[in-house]
């Protein structure tokens, strides 16, 4: 019989509203917007190690420091494609954005393919399961289109603005 692992939450109240950082106690399994149902019946435990030092880099960075992320130990199960994508979100410098387009042309090239869908690359940035640590608010339309977010395009612009964005010069979709 396989045991059910142990999983713990606790909450952050950021500048963009409520954080729900969700750990097996040991590495970071999400970050959510929203306090889902299905985690009504998880427990809190703020003091584990995980939650303090996840919420002390996110605090600096809505202080608008620049975090190197890299330290906080995530833990997923994904595709090879969406973990590749993954790692280039994590690439963008902060303060920068790159297209979905920009994105497949570097997965396409890593596949050994001629080319990629930005609509695919579209679905493995939107089924991030860290925003703000693996920083898909930076991945911008093309022609600098604000599309797609999971917290709502208003957190998406809400932290670009905190990186420096000019967001006059990217606009939203209609």
């Amino acid at each position: 019989m396989k045991s059910e692992r142990k999983l713990y939450k606790s909450k952050m109240i950021s500048p963009i509203g409520d954080l729900y950082l969700l750990s097996d106690g040991e590495s970071l399994l999400e970050i959510s917007f929203g306090n889902r149902k299905e985690f009504d019946k998880i427990e809190e435990k703020d003091s584990l190690e995980i939650f303090v030092k996840t919420k002390n880099l996110l605090t600096k960075y809505f202080d608008g420091k620049n975090v190197d992320f890299s330290t906080i130990k995530l833990k997923y199960k994904v595709s090879k494609f969406r973990e590749e994508v993954w790692e280039i979100l994590k690439s963008i410098p902060y303060g920068m954005t790159m297209t979905y387009g920009d994105i497949a042309k570097i997965v396409a090239k890593k596949f050994g393919k001629e080319k990629m869908s930005a609509q695919a690359v579209g679905g493995a940035v939107g089924g991030n399961l860290f925003p703000i640590i693996i920083p898909c608010h930076r991945v911008v339309g093309k022609n600098g289109n604000l599309t797609g977010f999971s917290g709502g395009i208003e957190k998406k612009v809400k932290l670009l603005e905190l990186e420096g964005h000019n967001i006059k010069e990217l606009y939203l979709q209609n």
